[in-house]
């Protein structure tokens, strides 16, 4: 499918880490979002009732971000493609979360993990 719908650039403020002070205070993620859907009938009708409604996806992070909890990006990651399946059904999606400040002395940089689900469509 050629048809995708992007969320990109959506900060959360969650309590994730290996650490014990990055689940207690909490810090920044950031994540992109790409989930494959056919756009043709919103495209004709102009009806959102035809498409995946994003703002919904994007309030339900945020408000999944205000209560996890947990040790890995993965988990989390894991979470948010279940979120996903829940609100939309088995759509294929990829996503990257990155931790915005990886508590790692000396480095500077971004940690991420990529994935994805095929779904069915």
């Amino acid at each position: 499918m050629s048809d995708l719908i992007h969320v990109r650039g959506l900060r959360l403020w969650a309590h994730v880490g290996v650490l014990d002070f990055e689940r207690a205070e909490g810090q920044w993620f950031e994540l992109d979002l790409r989930l494959a859907f056919d756009l043709a009938p919103a495209g004709r009708s102009d009806a959102l009732a035809d498409t995946l409604d994003y703002s919904v996806l994007i309030s339900a992070l945020q408000r999944q971000a205000l209560s996890i909890r947990c040790h890995t990006l993965e988990h989390y990651s894991e979470s948010m493609l279940d979120l996903v399946e829940e609100l939309y059904g088995p759509v294929p999606v990829w996503l990257e979360l990155r931790k915005c400040q990886a508590p790692v002395s000396g480095f500077e940089g971004v940690v991420a993990v990529e994935r994805e689900r095929h779904g069915s469509c």
